[in-house]
């Protein structure tokens, strides 16, 4: 199935890659870490480094913005002159391949 580019809006792509880089970043964070990372909270600033807190607090804000693009693009999805039934069946046929994929 062929992606029709030029409807879409590349800064939302754009905010969505940046942010699974950093969630990457987060999740490999234990691996890469050398030293105590499994039994040290990165946000103690009496025991982490300036790098590691940055890193583990700047994942905060990942979950509110797939949230919130989330919310973007069932807008811009229906904003085309679907029925809201028509988005319905769409956000729920993407959940069931999103859980079983």
């Amino acid at each position: 199935m062929a992606v029709d580019n030029k409807h879409r809006s590349q800064s939302i792509d754009l905010l969505r890659g940046i942010v699974m880089i950093i969630m990457a970043l987060d999740h490999t964070r234990d691996f890469i870490h050398y030293g105590n990372s499994i039994d040290q909270d990165p946000l103690d600033l009496a025991t982490t480094t300036p790098i590691l807190f940055m890193t583990r607090w700047i994942t905060h804000f990942c979950a509110p913005v797939f949230v919130f693009l989330s919310g973007t693009s069932i807008f811009l999805y229906s904003s085309k002159g679907k029925t809201k039934k028509q988005v319905a069946i769409f956000i729920f046929s993407r959940g069931l391949f999103l859980m079983f994929a």
